[in-house]
């Protein structure tokens, strides 16, 4: 079943600072995982991680990043990597840090994602406007004349794409981060892209569109459907295992939707609600997460510091969007 909110949610907890997605200083390392599928991961967090994924025909990218200068060093970079012709690209959600780059791929590559995330790109204006909050002074990089190329292929639930003696499975599960997240999965080296649908474990989440019902529902299709998962590429932040990410994620959303009814519910304020919910960051960061985070080319506890504040923050604007669901009289879905 599908949830389809009207718009993702715009309001911010006082204070806020969500992940910082400007591409300034952003390089793509590729990391080869199997013989043919490698992840193209950001050097600095939280930025946007890729994928390429070659068979012996053709190649397939994972996201197009959030300008065209990020699209051009993954086309670069898959120059570099494969002598095979990129035929595909699969966005993985519709926000902009995954789509804007869409429009500097060459027009016979073939653009694929669900039929929601296409549904969702219709209003680019104010796409740029709610991830402009999380350039930091970059606003500027956003192109002027920014053209939003929507998806040439869409599906509801699955797609497979032939590279040639390798197969791609692209799925739906349902709503999470947002209505349309799509899930890039190589079955033979069972590896996913999972972009904004799941994280490492440890990680924050966002509840952008939608409450934790259903998105539990996702993630409980997503394990049923992917038994063999091993590894995920997140859309931000380091690789995880999946199947241990995606319990994590589903005891975070159950614990927090019922200690937000519970406080909603005795009368707390949204203000006091945000203060007095517990939060599994209150300890630091989960050991697996810890592990993940060495990856990045920056000092060690620089990178602790400020995903642990992230964390802090995600979960602030996860409390707030319960809470706006409860208050508007509608069940946390």
């Amino acid at each position: 079943m599908n949830h389809i909110p009207e718009r993702e949610i715009a309001e911010r907890p006082t204070g806020y600072q969500g992940p910082n997605l400007s591409p300034v200083g952003l390089k793509l390392l590729p990391q080869e995982l199997a013989p043919g599928v490698l992840a193209l991961m950001a050097n600095l967090p939280p930025k946007d991680n890729n994928g390429l994924i070659v068979g012996e025909q053709s190649a397939l990218i994972v996201d197009a990043g959030i300008t065209s200068d990020v699209s051009r060093q993954i086309q670069d970079l898959a120059t570099e990597l494969t002598d095979r012709p990129v035929r595909y690209l699969a966005n993985t959600t519709y926000h902009g840090d995954h789509t804007f780059g869409n429009a500097a791929f060459p027009p016979e590559i073939t653009v694929i994602s669900s039929r929601s995330n296409k549904a969702n790109m219709s209003d680019l204006d104010f796409e740029k406007k709610i991830r402009s909050g999380n350039m930091y002074g970059d606003e500027g990089l956003l192109d002027a004349d920014q053209v939003w190329r929507l998806p040439d292929v869409v599906f509801e639930s699955f797609a497979e794409v032939d590279l040639g003696g390798r197969t791609v499975q692209l799925w739906h599960f349902g709503p999470g981060n947002g209505p349309g997240d799509t899930v890039v999965y190589v079955p033979e080296a069972k590896i996913a892209w999972t972009g904004n649908f799941l994280c490492a474990a440890g990680t924050a989440h966002m509840l952008l569109q939608g409450g934790p019902e259903p998105y539990i529902e996702s993630l409980s299709a997503m394990r049923k459907a992917l038994p063999d998962l091993e590894t995920i590429v997140p859309g931000h932040g380091p690789m995880g295992n999946g199947p241990e990410s995606i319990t994590w994620l589903i005891d975070y959303l159950d614990r927090l939707r019922a200690d937000v009814t519970r406080l909603h519910d005795s009368g707390r304020t949204v203000e006091e609600t945000i203060e007095q919910c517990p939060s599994p960051f209150d300890d630091g960061l989960d050991p697996r997460l810890l592990a993940g985070l060495a990856t990045y080319q920056l000092p060690r506890q620089q990178v602790v510091d400020q995903f642990l504040a992230l964390c802090h923050n995600l979960h602030k604007l996860n409390i707030l969007a319960i809470y706006r669901l409860l208050e508007a009289g509608r069940s946390p879905k």
